[in-house]
């Protein structure tokens, strides 16, 4: 019997798994999970010009910028046998197809540091690995002690802000929602380190004004996949909606949710993201097949079969 809690639904659209937390589902009966994975290609519906003025640009103009994106809660959520275990395995495999790595971190420690022995692990064979970080909204005290960790594995760090709001911490861990002067105060500290400074978790007013007042290197917007208490949306409707209006604040956009397809990567590439984060694919894709999944999913994704 197959020890992972994903059904391995043919399309991951947030159907198979609904109120599944702990487990591969979201809050509020999926909803956002749902609107997150429908959101992309109502997108290329509504805009069809959009969509093909950006497929018909030069090739090296769609590239994609593609990172797995910060997954934790391996045991409970995914069902290995481990933290450690997750990150080890589905690390190396997804080192090997060139995507970036991306660390989150949880409740207890042991999270962010067993993401990071696995980089530590990866550059022995590749001595410029790294990897973006992505910390909870502890107390700054704790924030900086994690930070001192990781800088030297480093490629960005970002503050998870609304992760506070996440059904799955709730009573693990005092989590706080950040003020900017709050967050200022880490972004000083990054810049003189030349470390980029993202803010994660952009998905509603308060998250656009954090922007518009700290003016992070990268703002990620993210509802977590559905698994968080926000407004109802998906980040694909509040990418077309915020995009340019963020871009005045800083200097690139990430987004994640509900990315399954080759067609949704260009989908947000044409609406200004910067970088695609995907986190259900990769991990279902690795639970079901191993590395071989990986490298599958790596394929599908890649924009190649565009190209003139």
């Amino acid at each position: 019997m197959n020890k992972f809690k994903c059904h391995f639904c043919t399309i991951c659209n947030g159907t198979g798994c609904i109120d599944q937390l702990p487990g591969m589902g979201g809050v509020n009966r999926n909803i956002n999970f749902r609107l997150n994975s429908d959101g992309w290609e109502v997108l290329r519906k509504e805009n069809p010009l959009v969509f093909i003025n950006f497929i018909e640009r030069p090739v090296n103009e769609r590239i994609p910028q593609i990172a797995f994106a910060p997954i934790t809660g391996a045991v409970e959520n995914i069902g290995f046998s481990s933290e450690e275990e997750y990150y080890s395995s589905i690390f190396s495999a997804i080192h090997k197809t060139g995507i970036e790595l991306c660390v989150g971190d949880g409740f207890p420690d042991d999270k962010i540091k067993f993401g990071l022995q696995a980089i530590k692990r990866i550059q022995k064979t590749d001595k410029n690995a790294k990897a973006n970080f992505f910390i909870k909204p502890f107390q700054n005290k704790k924030i900086f002690e994690h930070i001192e960790m990781v800088l030297p594995f480093a490629k960005s760090i970002g503050i998870d802000i609304d992760s506070y709001n996440i059904a799955t911490m709730q009573n693990l861990v005092p989590l706080e929602k950040k003020s900017a002067l709050q967050l200022q105060e880490i972004q000083k500290f990054l810049n003189s380190k030349n470390i980029p400074f993202v803010l994660k978790g952009i998905f509603d007013k308060d998250g656009i004004e954090l922007v518009k007042q700290v003016k992070p290197d990268a703002a990620y917007i993210s509802n977590h996949g559905g698994r968080i208490q926000t407004r109802i949306g998906s980040t694909a409707e509040f990418l077309q909606n915020h995009g340019e209006e963020l871009k005045n604040y800083t200097k690139k956009i990430w987004v994640d949710g509900g990315i399954r397809t080759a067609l949704d990567v260009a989908t947000a590439m044409a609406f200004g993201a910067d970088k695609i984060l995907i986190g259900r694919p990769f991990v279902t894709a690795y639970c079901k097949n191993g590395e071989t999944g990986i490298c599958q999913k790596a394929l599908e994704f890649s924009l190649l079969q565009y190209a003139k």
